[in-house]
């Protein structure tokens, strides 16, 4: 089976939001997200065409990923947010280089572990490293072990930068890191 793997369109906000809601309901999705199924679920129309406009196709500043099956279903998605140097990212730290910023990313349980998840990693970091980011970085719960192992095996490195989130200060989010040296190529699927 061959998977697509392109960038949302800005009329396809209402695929992105049901793709959304179901990563929201992983099983996992509370270590994963800042939000809740139930947030999500209570946003009006307007704020999902928003928000896939901003990360749509032809955006310099952030880019959404999907992953399309042969069947025209969405199953895994991950977006990268590109971040300015001298600005503060989403939890009031500086950022003090130009940097791509991976968040939401979501794959569906049925397709886990064939290699598509690193397929859509090689196309978010491509689109990044082309918007000339220093490095790419993100950030994961420091209990979510899977996504850990995952991102470890892609290339990227923990910093040592904990990350307390806003809303709980008790729960703490990793930072892991990517360098244009180690960031291409990291494997095919089909």
């Amino acid at each position: 089976m061959n998977y697509v793997i392109r960038s949302v369109r800005a009329d396809e906000w209402a695929a992105a939001r049901e793709l959304r809601l179901l990563a929201l309901q992983d099983p996992v999705a509370h270590l994963a997200f800042l939000e809740t199924y139930e947030e999500a679920l209570a946003k009006p129309d307007s704020f999902w065409k928003e928000r896939t406009a901003r990360v749509a196709e032809g955006s310099h500043t952030a880019q959404q990923l999907v992953a399309i099956a042969p069947d025209g279903e969405w199953v895994a998605t991950a977006a990268v947010l590109v971040e300015e140097a001298g600005t503060e990212d989403w939890a009031g730290f500086p950022v003090e280089r130009r940097q791509g910023h991976v968040v939401g990313v979501f794959v569906r349980s049925d397709v886990r572990g064939i290699g598509l998840t690193e397929v859509l990693f090689d196309a978010v970091i491509e689109w990044a490293w082309g918007r000339g980011v220093e490095r790419v970085r993100l950030l994961v719960h420091e209990e979510n072990g899977r996504a850990q192992a995952f991102y470890r095996r892609v290339g990227f490195r923990p910093t040592g930068v904990i990350v307390p989130l806003p809303s709980d200060p008790d729960v703490r989010e990793v930072e892991f890191v990517l360098d244009p040296a180690h960031g291409q190529g990291m494997s095919e699927v089909s």
